[in-house]
Protein backbone atom coordinates (compact mmCIF):
# COMPACT_ATOMS: atom_id res chain seq x y z
CA UNK A 1 0.00 0.00 0.00
CA UNK A 2 1.52 3.58 -0.88
CA UNK A 3 2.20 6.31 1.98
CA UNK A 4 -0.94 7.78 2.99
CA UNK A 5 0.34 11.55 1.82
CA UNK A 6 -2.84 13.35 2.49
CA UNK A 7 -2.66 12.26 5.79
CA UNK A 8 0.93 13.26 6.31
CA UNK A 9 0.40 16.45 4.39
CA UNK A 10 -1.68 18.14 7.91
CA UNK A 11 1.33 16.86 9.76
CA UNK A 12 3.87 18.54 7.43
CA UNK A 13 1.55 21.93 7.80
CA UNK A 14 2.13 21.62 12.10
CA UNK A 15 5.56 20.88 11.83
CA UNK A 16 6.03 24.18 9.22
CA UNK A 17 4.25 26.60 11.78
CA UNK A 18 5.49 24.91 15.03
CA UNK A 19 9.36 26.18 13.47
CA UNK A 20 8.03 29.36 12.47
CA UNK A 21 7.02 29.96 15.63
CA UNK A 22 10.25 29.84 17.16
CA UNK A 23 12.17 31.92 14.16
CA UNK A 24 12.13 34.64 16.31
CA UNK A 25 13.36 33.32 19.17
CA UNK A 26 16.17 31.61 17.28
CA UNK A 27 17.31 34.93 15.32
CA UNK A 28 18.08 36.26 19.27
CA UNK A 29 20.05 33.58 19.79
CA UNK A 30 21.95 33.90 16.83
CA UNK A 31 22.74 37.56 17.65
CA UNK A 32 23.30 36.58 20.73
CA UNK A 33 25.94 33.72 19.85
CA UNK A 34 27.91 36.29 17.45
CA UNK A 35 28.23 38.96 19.95
CA UNK A 36 29.70 36.54 22.57
CA UNK A 37 32.36 35.16 19.60
CA UNK A 38 32.88 38.97 18.88
CA UNK A 39 33.64 40.20 22.46
CA UNK A 40 37.31 41.73 22.61
CA UNK A 41 39.72 41.04 25.36
CA UNK A 42 39.15 36.75 25.57
CA UNK A 43 42.48 34.87 27.14
CA UNK A 44 43.00 31.72 25.13
CA UNK A 45 45.14 30.48 27.54
CA UNK A 46 42.73 31.12 30.30
CA UNK A 47 39.52 30.03 28.31
CA UNK A 48 41.55 26.44 27.53
CA UNK A 49 42.38 25.69 31.18
CA UNK A 50 38.78 26.53 31.64
CA UNK A 51 37.56 23.66 28.74
CA UNK A 52 40.15 21.10 30.26
CA UNK A 53 38.53 21.64 33.77
CA UNK A 54 34.58 21.83 32.06
CA UNK A 55 32.34 18.98 32.70
CA UNK A 56 29.64 18.97 30.36
CA UNK A 57 27.59 16.38 27.65
CA UNK A 58 28.80 18.22 24.72
CA UNK A 59 31.54 18.24 22.75
CA UNK A 60 33.36 21.42 22.86
CA UNK A 61 36.16 22.83 20.05
CA UNK A 62 39.31 23.96 21.35
CA UNK A 63 40.65 27.31 20.57
CA UNK A 64 44.07 27.78 18.40
CA UNK A 65 43.60 31.43 17.55
CA UNK A 66 41.42 34.48 17.85
CA UNK A 67 37.69 32.89 17.79
CA UNK A 68 36.13 35.69 15.13
CA UNK A 69 39.33 35.59 13.23
CA UNK A 70 39.02 35.34 9.05
CA UNK A 71 41.47 34.74 6.51
CA UNK A 72 41.26 35.80 3.07
CA UNK A 73 42.12 32.56 0.63
CA UNK A 74 45.74 32.72 -0.86
CA UNK A 75 45.60 32.54 -4.56
CA UNK A 76 46.09 28.62 -6.20
CA UNK A 77 49.43 28.24 -7.52
CA UNK A 78 49.89 27.97 -11.50
CA UNK A 79 49.82 24.23 -11.54
CA UNK A 80 47.94 22.04 -9.21
CA UNK A 81 45.79 18.36 -9.22
CA UNK A 82 43.11 17.86 -6.78
CA UNK A 83 42.86 14.09 -5.55
CA UNK A 84 39.90 12.17 -3.80
CA UNK A 85 37.71 9.11 -3.36
CA UNK A 86 34.33 8.28 -2.53
CA UNK A 87 33.09 5.07 -1.95
CA UNK A 88 29.60 3.15 -1.71
CA UNK A 89 29.20 -0.63 -0.65
CA UNK A 90 26.97 -3.53 -0.50
CA UNK A 91 26.38 -5.10 2.66
CA UNK A 92 26.53 -8.48 4.33
CA UNK A 93 23.04 -9.74 3.85
CA UNK A 94 21.73 -12.44 6.44
CA UNK A 95 19.04 -13.61 4.39
CA UNK A 96 20.67 -14.66 1.70
CA UNK A 97 22.73 -17.97 1.19
CA UNK A 98 26.26 -16.74 1.32
CA UNK A 99 27.73 -14.10 3.43
CA UNK A 100 29.98 -11.43 1.25
CA UNK A 101 30.04 -7.56 0.73
CA UNK A 102 31.73 -5.48 -1.83
CA UNK A 103 32.87 -2.38 -1.73
CA UNK A 104 33.29 0.10 -4.77
CA UNK A 105 35.93 3.18 -4.20
CA UNK A 106 35.37 6.23 -6.82
CA UNK A 107 38.47 7.48 -7.66
CA UNK A 108 39.31 10.96 -9.40
CA UNK A 109 42.17 13.27 -10.44
CA UNK A 110 41.86 16.69 -12.09
CA UNK A 111 45.17 18.33 -12.75
CA UNK A 112 45.13 22.25 -13.93
CA UNK A 113 47.50 24.82 -15.15
CA UNK A 114 49.78 23.96 -17.73
CA UNK A 115 48.73 20.75 -18.60
CA UNK A 116 45.55 20.04 -17.45
CA UNK A 117 44.16 15.95 -17.86
CA UNK A 118 41.14 14.25 -15.98
CA UNK A 119 41.40 10.33 -14.76
CA UNK A 120 38.11 8.68 -13.34
CA UNK A 121 38.00 5.37 -12.03
CA UNK A 122 35.62 3.32 -10.73
CA UNK A 123 37.02 0.23 -8.64
CA UNK A 124 34.69 -2.60 -7.33
CA UNK A 125 36.20 -5.42 -5.07
CA UNK A 126 34.40 -8.77 -3.50
CA UNK A 127 35.38 -9.34 0.04
CA UNK A 128 34.31 -13.13 0.71
CA UNK A 129 37.41 -14.65 2.78
CA UNK A 130 36.96 -15.60 6.31
CA UNK A 131 39.63 -12.75 7.06
CA UNK A 132 37.31 -10.53 5.37
CA UNK A 133 34.27 -11.54 7.28
CA UNK A 134 35.18 -11.06 10.76
CA UNK A 135 38.12 -9.00 12.78
CA UNK A 136 39.95 -11.41 15.00
CA UNK A 137 41.68 -10.37 18.25
CA UNK A 138 45.31 -11.16 18.08
CA UNK A 139 45.35 -11.72 21.93
CA UNK A 140 42.10 -14.22 22.36
CA UNK A 141 41.85 -16.86 19.34
CA UNK A 142 37.91 -17.25 19.39
CA UNK A 143 37.39 -13.54 20.23
CA UNK A 144 36.12 -12.11 17.07
CA UNK A 145 33.46 -9.04 15.61
CA UNK A 146 31.66 -9.51 12.32
CA UNK A 147 32.45 -6.89 9.75
CA UNK A 148 29.11 -5.53 8.72
CA UNK A 149 26.92 -2.12 8.92
CA UNK A 150 29.32 0.39 10.54
CA UNK A 151 32.17 -1.55 11.33
CA UNK A 152 31.72 -2.37 6.75
CA UNK A 153 31.27 1.80 6.55
CA UNK A 154 34.57 2.19 8.78
CA UNK A 155 36.46 -0.35 6.35
CA UNK A 156 35.14 1.47 3.56
CA UNK A 157 36.42 4.72 4.81
CA UNK A 158 39.65 2.94 5.31
CA UNK A 159 39.99 1.92 1.81
CA UNK A 160 39.02 5.05 0.34
CA UNK A 161 42.18 6.07 2.29
CA UNK A 162 44.34 3.51 1.44
CA UNK A 163 43.71 4.37 -2.22
CA UNK A 164 44.04 8.16 -1.62
CA UNK A 165 47.56 7.34 -0.77
CA UNK A 166 48.48 5.40 -3.22
CA UNK A 167 47.09 8.43 -5.70
CA UNK A 168 49.20 10.75 -4.31
CA UNK A 169 51.99 8.53 -4.40
CA UNK A 170 51.87 8.87 -7.99
CA UNK A 171 52.29 12.45 -7.99
CA UNK A 172 55.62 14.43 -9.80
CA UNK A 173 58.07 15.20 -7.27
CA UNK A 174 57.82 19.06 -6.30
CA UNK A 175 54.51 18.99 -7.43
CA UNK A 176 51.24 20.99 -5.55
CA UNK A 177 48.73 18.34 -4.44
CA UNK A 178 45.32 18.88 -2.80
CA UNK A 179 43.71 15.00 -1.50
CA UNK A 180 40.09 15.52 -0.83
CA UNK A 181 37.91 12.87 1.42
CA UNK A 182 34.19 13.35 1.57
CA UNK A 183 33.00 13.71 5.43
CA UNK A 184 34.86 13.93 8.58
CA UNK A 185 38.53 12.52 9.51
CA UNK A 186 37.54 11.62 12.91
CA UNK A 187 36.45 7.93 12.87
CA UNK A 188 33.12 7.98 15.11
CA UNK A 189 31.45 5.16 15.40
CA UNK A 190 34.75 3.60 17.41
CA UNK A 191 33.65 6.33 19.45
CA UNK A 192 29.76 5.92 19.44
CA UNK A 193 29.91 2.43 19.64
CA UNK A 194 31.20 0.23 22.49
CA UNK A 195 33.89 -1.74 20.22
CA UNK A 196 36.59 -3.95 22.13
CA UNK A 197 40.17 -1.99 22.10
CA UNK A 198 41.39 -4.85 19.18
CA UNK A 199 38.66 -3.37 16.44
CA UNK A 200 40.02 0.06 17.28
CA UNK A 201 43.86 -1.10 16.66
CA UNK A 202 43.24 -3.14 13.89
CA UNK A 203 41.11 0.14 12.03
CA UNK A 204 42.63 2.85 13.83
CA UNK A 205 46.37 2.53 14.14
CA UNK A 206 46.77 -0.28 11.29
CA UNK A 207 44.04 0.92 8.95
CA UNK A 208 43.10 4.66 8.74
CA UNK A 209 45.86 6.04 10.55
CA UNK A 210 48.72 3.76 8.77
CA UNK A 211 47.25 5.40 5.28
CA UNK A 212 48.03 9.07 6.77
CA UNK A 213 51.41 8.44 7.95
CA UNK A 214 51.59 7.52 4.39
CA UNK A 215 50.48 11.04 2.73
CA UNK A 216 52.48 12.85 5.68
CA UNK A 217 55.54 10.87 4.54
CA UNK A 218 55.29 12.34 1.03
CA UNK A 219 55.45 15.90 1.68
CA UNK A 220 59.09 15.37 1.66
CA UNK A 221 59.26 15.61 -1.93
CA UNK A 222 56.26 17.44 -2.64
CA UNK A 223 53.53 19.73 -1.43
CA UNK A 224 50.54 17.69 -0.31
CA UNK A 225 47.43 19.13 1.91
CA UNK A 226 45.17 16.54 2.90
CA UNK A 227 41.84 17.38 4.41
CA UNK A 228 38.15 16.00 4.54
CA UNK A 229 34.81 17.66 3.50
CA UNK A 230 31.97 18.05 5.21
CA UNK A 231 28.79 19.91 3.38
CA UNK A 232 25.92 21.43 5.14
CA UNK A 233 27.30 20.63 8.50
CA UNK A 234 25.73 19.95 11.87
CA UNK A 235 28.21 20.29 14.34
CA UNK A 236 28.18 22.50 17.38
CA UNK A 237 31.50 22.20 18.75
CA UNK A 238 32.42 26.12 18.29
CA UNK A 239 28.80 27.63 19.72
CA UNK A 240 29.22 24.74 22.67
CA UNK A 241 32.42 27.23 23.36
CA UNK A 242 30.65 29.97 23.48
CA UNK A 243 28.81 27.73 26.05
CA UNK A 244 31.40 27.58 28.60
CA UNK A 245 32.30 31.52 28.36
CA UNK A 246 28.53 32.38 29.23
CA UNK A 247 28.73 30.28 32.28
CA UNK A 248 28.91 32.30 35.32
CA UNK A 249 30.61 29.25 37.19
CA UNK A 250 34.04 29.82 37.85
CA UNK A 251 34.19 26.03 36.80
CA UNK A 252 31.96 24.55 34.43
CA UNK A 253 29.81 21.62 36.04
CA UNK A 254 26.52 21.30 34.13
CA UNK A 255 25.35 18.53 36.36
CA UNK A 256 26.17 20.24 39.33
CA UNK A 257 25.45 23.72 38.64
CA UNK A 258 22.60 23.66 36.47
CA UNK A 259 19.55 21.85 37.59
CA UNK A 260 17.16 24.33 35.99
CA UNK A 261 18.13 26.72 34.02
CA UNK A 262 21.43 27.91 32.38
CA UNK A 263 22.56 31.17 31.26
CA UNK A 264 24.27 29.34 27.97
CA UNK A 265 21.01 28.27 27.33
CA UNK A 266 21.13 32.03 25.62
CA UNK A 267 22.93 30.42 22.37
CA UNK A 268 21.19 26.53 22.62
CA UNK A 269 20.27 25.67 19.31
CA UNK A 270 22.28 27.55 17.19
CA UNK A 271 24.39 25.60 14.14
CA UNK A 272 28.48 26.42 13.83
CA UNK A 273 27.62 26.70 10.15
CA UNK A 274 24.66 29.48 10.91
CA UNK A 275 26.84 30.97 13.25
CA UNK A 276 29.75 31.86 10.47
CA UNK A 277 27.36 32.33 8.03
CA UNK A 278 27.13 35.62 9.75
CA UNK A 279 30.52 36.35 10.25
CA UNK A 280 32.33 34.65 6.94
CA UNK A 281 32.54 36.54 3.45
CA UNK A 282 32.99 34.81 0.22
CA UNK A 283 35.05 32.63 0.10
CA UNK A 284 37.08 33.59 4.02
CA UNK A 285 37.41 30.63 6.23
CA UNK A 286 37.32 30.89 9.66
CA UNK A 287 39.74 30.91 12.85
CA UNK A 288 41.53 27.08 13.40
CA UNK A 289 39.70 25.05 15.82
CA UNK A 290 40.79 21.59 17.38
CA UNK A 291 38.18 18.51 17.98
CA UNK A 292 38.43 17.71 21.21
CA UNK A 293 37.05 14.50 20.30
CA UNK A 294 38.16 11.24 22.64
CA UNK A 295 38.96 9.04 19.74
CA UNK A 296 41.25 11.58 18.54
CA UNK A 297 42.95 12.56 22.26
CA UNK A 298 43.16 8.34 22.43
CA UNK A 299 44.24 7.54 19.65
CA UNK A 300 45.11 10.23 16.68
CA UNK A 301 48.83 11.18 18.13
CA UNK A 302 50.83 13.54 15.73
CA UNK A 303 47.17 13.39 13.23
CA UNK A 304 45.68 15.44 15.94
CA UNK A 305 42.24 16.79 13.74
CA UNK A 306 41.93 20.60 13.32
CA UNK A 307 38.77 22.31 11.33
CA UNK A 308 37.89 25.58 9.80
CA UNK A 309 34.58 26.70 8.45
CA UNK A 310 34.77 28.31 4.74
CA UNK A 311 31.96 29.91 2.67
CA UNK A 312 31.67 29.25 -0.57
CA UNK A 313 28.61 31.23 -2.66
CA UNK A 314 25.57 30.30 0.11
CA UNK A 315 27.53 27.17 1.36
CA UNK A 316 29.24 27.47 4.85
CA UNK A 317 31.34 24.09 5.07
CA UNK A 318 33.44 22.59 7.73
CA UNK A 319 36.66 21.52 6.43
CA UNK A 320 38.75 18.96 8.53
CA UNK A 321 42.37 18.75 8.49
CA UNK A 322 45.33 16.75 10.40
CA UNK A 323 47.53 18.88 12.91
CA UNK A 324 50.55 18.44 9.75
CA UNK A 325 48.63 20.36 7.58
CA UNK A 326 47.47 23.00 10.47
CA UNK A 327 51.00 23.50 11.50
CA UNK A 328 52.18 24.30 8.22
CA UNK A 329 50.92 27.65 7.16
CA UNK A 330 51.30 26.91 3.20
CA UNK A 331 49.63 23.12 3.27
CA UNK A 332 47.01 25.39 5.20
CA UNK A 333 46.79 27.75 2.39
CA UNK A 334 46.56 25.37 -0.19
CA UNK A 335 43.87 23.27 1.37
CA UNK A 336 41.85 26.74 2.02
CA UNK A 337 43.03 28.19 -1.74
CA UNK A 338 42.10 24.60 -3.49
CA UNK A 339 38.84 23.85 -1.60
CA UNK A 340 37.62 27.24 -2.37
CA UNK A 341 38.32 26.60 -6.22
CA UNK A 342 37.20 23.05 -6.35
CA UNK A 343 33.95 25.04 -5.29
CA UNK A 344 33.70 27.79 -7.24
CA UNK A 345 34.02 25.16 -9.88
CA UNK A 346 31.37 22.98 -9.03
CA UNK A 347 29.01 25.40 -8.51
CA UNK A 348 29.11 25.38 -4.30
CA UNK A 349 30.24 22.04 -3.74
CA UNK A 350 34.09 20.37 -4.93
CA UNK A 351 33.58 19.13 -8.85
CA UNK A 352 36.40 16.30 -7.78
CA UNK A 353 33.89 15.01 -5.19
CA UNK A 354 30.99 15.30 -7.26
CA UNK A 355 32.95 12.85 -9.40
CA UNK A 356 34.15 10.41 -7.39
CA UNK A 357 30.44 9.99 -6.01
CA UNK A 358 29.48 9.61 -9.10
CA UNK A 359 32.38 6.84 -10.19
CA UNK A 360 31.38 5.20 -6.65
CA UNK A 361 27.77 5.17 -6.69
CA UNK A 362 26.11 1.92 -6.29
CA UNK A 363 22.07 1.82 -7.22
CA UNK A 364 19.44 -0.60 -6.04
CA UNK A 365 18.63 -1.99 -9.28
CA UNK A 366 23.24 -2.35 -9.26
CA UNK A 367 22.26 -4.02 -5.63
CA UNK A 368 19.95 -6.68 -7.00
CA UNK A 369 21.82 -7.35 -9.99
CA UNK A 370 24.53 -8.10 -7.87
CA UNK A 371 23.12 -11.02 -5.82
CA UNK A 372 21.52 -12.20 -8.94
CA UNK A 373 24.70 -12.79 -10.03
CA UNK A 374 26.10 -14.28 -7.13
CA UNK A 375 22.87 -16.92 -6.75
CA UNK A 376 23.33 -17.84 -10.51
CA UNK A 377 27.15 -18.06 -10.02
CA UNK A 378 26.24 -20.73 -6.78
CA UNK A 379 23.52 -22.32 -8.93
CA UNK A 380 26.72 -22.42 -11.64
CA UNK A 381 29.04 -24.45 -9.79
CA UNK A 382 25.96 -26.47 -7.99
CA UNK A 383 26.25 -24.99 -4.27
CA UNK A 384 23.01 -24.04 -1.99
CA UNK A 385 21.65 -21.03 -2.93
CA UNK A 386 18.51 -20.72 -0.68
CA UNK A 387 17.81 -18.04 0.67
CA UNK A 388 15.25 -16.86 3.30
CA UNK A 389 11.45 -17.04 3.42
CA UNK A 390 11.47 -13.16 4.41
CA UNK A 391 13.48 -12.38 1.52
CA UNK A 392 11.80 -14.52 -0.99
CA UNK A 393 8.31 -12.47 0.78
CA UNK A 394 9.75 -8.97 0.18
CA UNK A 395 10.57 -9.87 -3.74
CA UNK A 396 6.99 -11.37 -4.32
CA UNK A 397 3.71 -9.25 -4.89
CA UNK A 398 0.98 -11.86 -3.46
CA UNK A 399 -1.71 -9.42 -3.98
Amino acid sequence: MPLDLTAVSSQISSMTARLREGEEERGRRLRHARETISRGGINLEELAHRIDASKTSWLVAGPVEGLDQRHAPPPPPADFTVIATDGSHIDVDRHRSTRCYLINIGAVALSYGSRPSARLESLPRLYSADEDLVIKDPGAALREQVVEGPLLGIKRGIGECRHLAGMAAAMPAGSATLALLDGTLILWPLETEKYPGFIKDELLRRGFLHHLDELQKLNATRRLALAGYISYPRSTDVVNLLRLILCPHDTVNCDRNCTVSRDCDAVAGVRDRELFQTLLAEGERSALFTSRSQIVNDYYGGHRIFFFYLRAGDEIARVEVPEWVAADGALLGLAHALVLDQCRRGHGYPVVLSEAHEQAVVTGADRETFWELVEASLVAEHLPGMTSAKSMSKRTRWL
